[in-house]
């Protein structure tokens, strides 16, 4: 059901049950995929793609122009997978030609109340954004990862999947998977337990990764000779792998 006053541009491609509420704008170039509900006062601008089943709440504001003095006008998307939850005030920026012209926002996330992603940002499947976190452009969020409320994450890091950013952040680095990381500028307390735990990692799987994140962050090694340490001296399961091959491929540095 389309609310009356709605705007809906007429190249928009809207799914036949679709919900869109009153005083919504919906722009041109716009695919609404089935199922999805769409509240009042939401502005959705061209080239975005929102997949099956989603939730928009009131005041978001999706597709805008990218925040980048690099940006010329150029055509570039966003996509939001299916199952995800917008909620009040969040804004998306679309992609820029310099970053590959894409926002993508993975299955099952859920966005608080006045989150904002910037233009060419990856967001992995299942994130939560507590309230008012924000990403600047070009930033990577792994599966599962949960950041809290008031961070703000700097351009171009990474955050590992299962990581935990804990509220008031500053994240100038990148995050390594499976971390707790929190403070003022973030800082690491360590592995995401909580998180790991009820994800279903086993206890194993857990162990080595707190052997590993003993050796690369708590002994005083350089990072060359805590990877080679690990290597020797833990189970190389495929989550200790991930973890050092994070870690061996940051480009900004890592958290520590």
């Amino acid at each position: 059901m389309i609310h009356p006053t709605a705007i809906v541009d007429s190249k928009a491609e809207i799914d036949s049950d679709v919900q869109i509420g009153a005083y919504s704008i919906i722009g041109e170039s716009v695919f609404i995929g089935s199922g999805t509900k769409i509240g009042p006062h939401v502005v959705i601008e061209p080239y975005v793609t929102i997949e099956p089943n989603c939730q928009i709440f009131q005041y978001a504001a999706i597709g805008a122009p990218p925040q980048s003095v690099k940006f010329k006008g150029e055509t570039s998307y966003i996509k939001i997978a299916r199952n995800t939850i917008i909620r009040e005030f969040v804004t998306i920026h679309r992609g820029t030609e310099f970053g590959g012209g894409i926002t993508e926002i993975g299955e099952e996330c859920f966005l608080m109340a006045y989150t904002h992603i910037a233009h060419d940002c990856s967001i992995g499947r299942q994130v939560v954004m507590a309230n008012n976190a924000t990403l600047a452009g070009h930033i990577t969020i792994g599966d599962h990862a949960t950041i809290g409320g008031l961070s703000a994450i700097h351009q171009f890091a990474r955050v590992g999947e299962y990581a935990f950013i804990g509220g008031l952040t500053a994240v100038p680095k990148d995050v390594p998977p499976y971390v707790l990381a929190s403070g003022e500028r973030a800082r690491l307390r360590g592995l995401n337990t909580v998180g790991l735990k009820r994800h279903g990692f086993s206890t194993k799987a857990r162990s080595e990764l707190k052997k590993a994140y003993r050796i690369i962050f708590r002994i005083g090694l350089t990072l060359t000779e805590a990877i080679q340490r690990v290597k020797a001296e833990v189970d190389q399961i495929p989550e200790v792998v991930n973890f050092t091959e994070f870690i061996k491929s940051s480009e900004r540095g890592v958290t520590r």
